[in-house]
């Protein structure tokens, strides 16, 4: 699966969890532009780990700041 692909598909899944209905870019961060708390990050996490078919660790959770970084990971986890 390409980069676009990965991207277009977590756009769709981003759109019920973006209230504010905030512009998606590469740079939109999940906690200060889109202000997920934990809760929605872990239920954002696992709809992205059940679309995608893979895991999602702590430790990247934890450095995924951005919209353009979680498509990045997700697309190299695709590659494994």
């Amino acid at each position: 699966m390409t980069e676009s692909e990965v991207d277009s598909r977590i756009r769709a899944l981003i759109e019920p969890f973006n209230k504010k209905g905030v512009t998606i870019t590469e740079s939109t961060s999940f906690a200060n532009d889109l202000e997920f708390d934990s809760l929605t990050v872990m239920d954002f996490v696992a709809e992205i780990e059940d679309e995608f078919d893979v895991i999602i660790s702590m430790n990247q959770q934890a450095e995924i700041e951005t919209y353009g970084q979680l498509v990045t990971a997700v697309h190299k986890l695709q590659d494994k």
